[in-house]
C-alpha cells in the first residue's frame, strides 16, 4: 500500500461558534459567513482529486461537505464517528457560562482530564478512541489513495495529536480554524502532518476553541 493522503476540513462558521457557545452533538446550521467559507473552501479544492468525501452527520459539517462535493462531483458519505465530542451538561452553554455554572467540572475540562465525561457526555479518552478508530478504518478502506473528510474542531484536535504523538493532556498550541484544510499522510504505518490549518482560501476565520 502506497501513501494515503487525507484532507480534513473543519465545518464553516455557525452563530454558536461566533458566540463561543458549545455545540457538541446539537445540530446547529452554518451562518451566512460559514456558507461563504464553505464556498471558498470548495473553490480552493476544486482542482484536487479525491477517491471519496466523508462527513460527520451533523448539519454544519454535512452542509459544508455538500458544497465541497458539488465542486468535486462526488457523493458525500456520512460517518457519525466524525461527529464532534459529546459535551453533556456543557452543551448550549458558552465557555464562560460553563465555567461559572460548573466551576469544578470546568476545571477538569480545562485540565484535559482524559476520564472526565461531563456527567453523561463523552470522556476525552473515549472520544479519542472513536476518532482514531475511524481514521484507521478510512485508511484501510482507501489505502494508497486521497480522501476528503469534513468534521469538527474537537475531532481535528485529536487527529493532530494522533499524527504527531502529542499527549491528550497537553495544552493545545496549534490552530483549528473554521473551514481550513488540514493535510495528512499515512505511509508504512506512520502518520505525518503535511500542512495544517491552511486557510489561504479564507479572508476571515475563527478558532474559538479553548487551548
Amino acid at each position: 500500500m502506497g501513501k494515503t493522503i487525507l484532507c480534513l476540513v473543519r465545518h464553516g462558521e455557525t452563530a454558536w461558534n461566533a458566540q463561543r457557545r458549545i455545540q457538541g452533538h446539537i445540530d446547529v446550521a452554518l451562518n451566512a459567513k460559514g456558507i461563504e467559507q464553505a464556498r471558498r473552501a470548495a473553490e480552493g479544492l476544486k482542482d484536487e482529486t479525491f477517491a471519496a468525501i466523508y462527513s460527520s452527520d451533523l448539519k454544519r459539517a454535512r452542509d459544508t461537505a455538500h458544497t465541497l462535493a458539488q465542486a468535486l462531483r462526488l457523493p458525500v458519505r456520512l460517518r457519525p464517528e466524525l461527529r464532534e465530542r459529546h459535551y453533556g451538561m456543557f452543551e448550549a452553554l458558552t465557555y464562560d457560562e460553563a465555567r461559572r455554572r460548573h466551576p469544578e467540572a470546568y476545571g477538569r475540562f480545562e485540565a484535559r482530564d482524559p476520564d472526565f465525561d461531563f456527567s453523561g457526555g463523552e470522556s476525552l479518552k473515549a472520544f479519542a478512541q472513536r476518532v482514531t478508530d475511524c481514521l484507521e478504518a478510512l485508511v484501510r478502506q482507501h489505502g494508497g489513495r486521497r480522501i476528503l473528510a469534513v468534521t469538527h474542531g474537537g475531532v481535528l484536535d485529536i487527529v493532530f495529536r494522533h499524527a504527531t504523538g502529542r499527549a491528550l493532556t497537553a495544552p493545545r498550541d496549534f490552530d483549528i480554524p473554521n473551514a481550513a484544510c488540514n493535510w495528512l499522510e499515512y505511509a508504512a504505518g506512520v502518520w505525518s502532518v503535511l500542512r495544517w490549518a491552511d486557510r489561504r482560501h479564507l479572508s476571515d476565520t475563527l478558532d474559538e476553541l479553548p487551548a
